[in-house]
């Protein structure tokens, strides 16, 4: 064991004089170690700690080559590490429950005011335009649309 540490030890020092930043040189050091352990499988080696050292050296030349050849892009060696923004299914299933709650919480709303907030969120239309609609004033509207938030908010206050 004490072995292994010291080669990992100095695998990750010629890294780190090499200007590899330290959470890098940790990572390129795992790798390298994975890759010879790998090899040792198949092949026969000399010294290990020799190979250790030039398989972490060569992972972070290959490394440096690709972000010189992708800047912007780091960690993107291959199409499928393109990052999905899709919500996962635990989420999908979460935003379906909210907006059942939401649906519960306007049902508990009176006819007028639930009209009231549902054509300013929904049909975003102006407070003037559903004073109009309604035969309210604007004020009148104003308060609806504010007691109606209030309401909802205390009603997915637990969520």
């Amino acid at each position: 064991m004490v072995v292994i540490e010291g080669m990992i030890r100095k695998a990750r020092t010629v890294l780190l004089r090499r200007g590899i930043a330290i959470d890098d040189a940790d990572d390129l050091v795992q790798q390298a170690f994975l890759n010879i352990e790998n090899y040792r499988e198949t092949g026969s080696v000399r010294s290990h700690e020799a190979l250790l050292v030039k398989a972490a050296i060569n992972l972070s030349i290959d490394q440096a080559r690709r972000q010189q050849r992708a800047p912007f892009a780091p960690g993107f060696e291959d199409a499928t590490d393109v990052f999905d923004n899709r919500p996962g299914p635990h989420e999908v299933l979460e935003a379906r429950a909210k907006l059942e709650s939401v649906k519960r919480g306007l049902d508990q709303l009176s006819d007028k005011t639930r009209r009231i907030l549902l054509a300013r969120r929904i049909d975003e239309l102006t407070v003037s335009e559903i004073a109009y609609r309604e035969n309210m004033t604007v004020a009148a509207v104003e308060k609806q649309i504010a007691r109606g938030t209030l309401a909802l908010m205390k009603w997915l206050d637990g969520w």
